[in-house]
């Protein structure tokens, strides 16, 4: 137990909790933001995969991790294009579509990773910012204070969009999109416009979490890397309520569920990997079966808007 509670090993351990929960929580602030629109983005998944892939090739052939970033969130709301398209212009069926783009997704960056980097892989070097004076206190310093300068540009990004969505009046547009479209019709809003744009920053938003997790967290990109991720973004969003914070909590429980697994092999704690592969999904499930009562989401959500339809 000793070992367990080293400064170290607390370290590691805080440090793992941060790279694992940030890609979640970008994607799931994305989803949150297309969600209080009223468009459920069920091709997360796909999404995030693109912007991981976008992000790691940009990366690798520019040598810039910034420029990584910038390539998945593009990435990100290329892929979304279809969504605006067919979902919010159409109005056609959201469920389909979102799985359909998932399966794209997953379809497409498998097989361009195949063809443009399975025969020489490449990693992604690790960057870090050292901030004087607070990367210096024992176990919080060097685990949160020597992130990359990435992380908290991102961290900046999340904070922004809550300030938006909760204090501005394109926030409130945004919610009257998804709460009841007819009255932000009435009052001289365009659904339609509130709507293009939300699905634009989800896509933004989900591909900038692809690219973290592809540059920051891995370091790498493998098919399929994202690991139900999306899927998990949806759950966190609907139990969020669309608050922000409430998503960063929420997140923060997969992140301990993936990066316990170190410190209790340290220990000794003898447990099978498949086990430890599924606990992050085990402690959403069971947060999702705690709170489902209490979540809420927009009631025009999923259903197309035709102006002066009743």
């Amino acid at each position: 137990m000793s070992d367990l509670l080293s400064a170290s090993v607390l370290t590691v351990f805080i440090a793992s909790i941060i790279v694992q929960t940030m890609p979640l929580v970008i994607a799931s602030v994305g989803e949150t933001i297309g969600e209080q629109s009223g468009v459920l983005n069920l091709g997360i998944e796909g999404v995030m995969l693109i912007g991981a892939l976008a992000g790691y090739a940009t990366a690798i052939w520019t040598g810039s991790a910034w420029l990584g970033m910038l390539g998945g969130l593009l990435g990100g709301v290329a892929a979304n294009l279809l969504m605006l398209v067919l979902n919010t212009w159409l109005g056609l069926n959201q469920i389909v579509v979102g799985l359909a783009v998932t399966l794209i997704g997953e379809g497409l960056t498998s097989v361009l990773y195949l063809q443009a980097f399975s025969k020489s892989p490449q990693s992604i070097p690790p960057d870090s910012w050292r901030i004087p004076g607070l990367s210096d206190i024992p176990v919080i310093g060097p685990a949160l204070f020597r992130q990359s300068g990435i992380f908290w540009v991102c961290i900046l990004l999340l904070v922004v969009v809550a300030f938006l969505l909760s204090r501005t009046n394109w926030g409130l547009a945004t919610r009257s999109a998804g709460q009841k479209p007819s009255s932000l019709d009435a009052a001289g809003g365009s659904v339609m416009v509130t709507r293009s744009q939300a699905v634009l920053l989800n896509g933004a938003f989900v591909g900038l979490g692809g690219a973290y997790l592809s540059i920051l967290t891995t370091g790498t990109f493998t098919p399929f890397m994202t690991n139900g991720l999306g899927f998990l973004a949806i759950v966190i969003t609907m139990l969020s309520r669309g608050k922000v914070g409430w998503i960063v909590l929420t997140s923060l429980l997969y992140g301990i569920a993936v990066a316990i697994k170190n410190p209790l092999q340290l220990i000794g704690v003898s447990i099978p990997a498949d086990v430890f592969q599924m606990l992050p999904f085990v402690v959403v499930m069971i947060t999702l079966v705690l709170f489902a009562r209490s979540s809420v989401v927009p009631p025009a959500l999923g259903a197309p808007y035709t102006r002066g339809a009743r």
